[in-house]
């Protein structure tokens, strides 16, 4: 049977929060919360990066909500300039924690936008055991505020993203390795836009061995798994494997064999 996920309103601070969330049945299941692109430039949680994170969380054993910041889709509210959004993004990691009071781990996810409230949040919030963020704006957005960054992550950021320059991730990828204690990522996907657009023809989520293929064309995001399991430290690593977030996209015949999970 087909995970399935539930079209909900949550409470928020202006109103109902519209949302999707999918409750992973088993005991101690880590929980994830996914952030969408900026409301007023046509961002909702039905972009399709935010679809495939919320599905590559559901797929590996988390209960995984995503929302509508206020007054976007069937949300109550209007756009509050990021800290409203903030606040949206806070009651809905309260909703999806008091629904899994046995959860293992905490993780906050974003795109673009969204991975700037991710970022704000997890100082927020110490429960939060990683993070991912996707196609961050350090060049339009303060990150000073990641002093230092509290938790382990990922930053996902495209080669030839026409919103970001090079130098301002660049800044902000030094700034968090000077820090001891915490391992943030930064991977780079190649010839790709700040919305992959260049890359979206065909796009795949796969848990799965990366297969090598001549002319096909991967953005291979790689994060920790979830760590099932109250007493288990957050590692990085060979310890506990990866797992491999594969946007496949392209034009390249090498992919036609290659099928798309449903969507939930």
């Amino acid at each position: 049977m087909k995970p399935k996920s539930l079209e909900i309103f949550i409470p928020g601070p202006a109103g109902r929060l519209e949302a999707k969330y999918y409750k992973n049945p088993k005991f101690g299941s880590p929980v994830a919360i996914v952030l969408h692109p900026h409301p007023q430039y046509g961002g909702t949680m039905n972009n399709k990066i935010v679809q495939l994170m919320y599905n590559i969380f559901l797929e590996n054993g988390f209960s995984v909500i995503k929302v509508n910041f206020r007054g976007v889709g069937k949300s109550d509210g209007v756009f509050d300039n990021g800290q409203g959004e903030l606040s949206d993004a806070a009651a809905a990691l309260d909703w999806i924690e008091r629904q899994n009071l046995d959860y293992s781990q905490c993780w906050i996810s974003g795109f673009s936008f969204g991975s700037l409230i991710c970022m704000q949040l997890i100082m927020r919030r110490p429960e939060v055991n990683n993070f991912i963020a996707v196609s961050p704006q350090p060049n339009v957005y303060d990150f000073s505020f990641l002093a230092p960054c509290p938790t382990s992550g990922q930053v996902i950021y495209s080669e030839n993203d026409e919103l970001v320059t090079k130098e301002s991730i660049n800044e902000l990828d030094n700034r968090i390795k000077s820090q001891k204690g915490v391992e943030v990522i930064f991977s780079k996907i190649k010839n790709s836009n700040h919305f992959f657009k260049n890359k979206e023809k065909r796009a795949f989520i796969r848990n799965r061995k990366i297969y090598q293929r001549k002319n096909c064309s991967y953005l291979n995001l790689i994060i920790s798994p979830p760590i099932v399991g109250l007493t288990q430290p957050v590692v990085f690593g060979k310890e506990i494997g990866l797992f491999k977030i594969l946007l496949i996209a392209k034009y390249a015949k090498a992919c036609d064999s290659i099928k798309s999970p449903s969507i939930p």
